[in-house]
């Protein structure tokens, strides 16, 4: 290990050029933590929030974008066990992923699944965390169920569509092209929603209504949700693109006995998200190990080029999860 580092950093709030590459001191484990060298970055819709100055960083995280990495653990700081310098590993990050080497809690680490490549295992655990967290512990989806992931062809939609067929649920899901419509009916949706011609609510209230509904659009999609529900249905929100506020008419909550809840994964305390790790380790680990489930890949930046990434991703014009190339 060197004393610096390249990293990318966030120069001022603002769109993509903002973000300039660097040198920093390369960071030191603390208890409970260790050091990887990073190979491939994750590259998340949380990090362009951060960059635009909408989503700062917790108190004690580092200030540098990047919530999900892989690469080899380098050093090992004082309380840890199970993990080995040496050790190949893909990990959930407070922050700093953008960098040559990040510091993050071992217990936020999961080993790289077999026959998967650093840079596939750089796209799972941001979008493997929320989505376990939110659709199976908050949600409680059970095989036979009927769900719908709005942005189907996002990090956190292919992920869905996977994971919920993969516990034997039926997948519904909106994507915004015919391509994108395709993508996620190869990926195990059994109706794939082209959002700018066609309404989901009429769509699956003929099926029944939803069971569960995983949002990340918020605004007006809200009210509609709640109208696609079936009777005792529950909505999980875990952004809001289209806006945080909008009206709800509550009477329709109380009489179809419906649930809204919620959750952000960067602000829970690093036991919640061990949890949410082990967790992964025992069901979801397995899947991704015989090939079951796998991540969708979109396209690879170096890391000096991490405006363009967040411009690609930004245009919505990906399908999947968008890497950036660090060492």
């Amino acid at each position: 290990m060197t004393e610096m580092m390249r990293a990318v950093e966030i120069t001022e709030a603002g769109g993509p050029e903002v973000l300039k590459l660097t040198e920093r001191p390369v960071p030191e484990p603390a208890h409970g933590q260790v050091i990887i060298q990073v190979a491939w970055a994750g590259v998340n819709r949380p990090d362009a929030l951060q960059r635009a100055g909408l989503y700062a960083p917790p108190p004690t995280a580092s200030d540098l974008p990047g919530l999900e990495a892989s690469g080899e653990v380098v050093a090992v700081g004082d309380g840890v066990s199970g993990l080995e310098i040496g050790d190949q590993v893909c990990a959930l990050l407070p922050g700093g992923g953008y960098a040559e080497y990040v510091a993050t809690p071992a217990a936020h680490c999961l080993p790289v699944p077999k026959n998967m490549s650093l840079r596939e295992a750089a796209c799972l655990p941001e979008t493997f965390f929320t989505v376990w967290s939110n659709v199976f512990g908050r949600g409680g989806l059970q095989a036979g169920e009927r769900f719908l992931v709005h942005g189907g062809s996002s990090g956190i939609g292919t992920t869905a569509i996977q994971l919920a067929r993969a516990f034997g649920a039926r997948v519904f899901t909106t994507a915004g092209s015919a391509e994108k419509c395709d993508a996620c009916a190869a990926l195990g949706a059994e109706i794939a929603i082209n959002y700018r011609e066609q309404d989901f609510v009429k769509i699956l209230r003929d099926e029944g209504g939803a069971d569960l509904i995983l949002d990340m659009v918020g605004g007006d999609y809200i009210p509609r949700n709640l109208k696609a529900l079936a009777d005792d249905g529950r909505l999980i929100q875990i952004a809001f693109l289209g806006g945080a506020k909008v009206e709800v008419n509550f009477a329709t909550l109380m009489t179809r006995r419906l649930t809204m809840t919620g959750s952000t994964l960067r602000p829970q305390s690093d036991l919640a998200k061990a949890r949410i790790a082990q967790e992964l380790r025992e069901s979801v680990w397995p899947l991704l190990d015989t090939g079951q489930v796998a991540p969708v890949m979109d396209q690879a930046f170096d890391l000096e080029d991490a405006s363009k990434a967040h411009a690609r991703m930004e245009s919505s014009g990906h399908i999947g999860k968008i890497v950036l190339k660090v060492s």
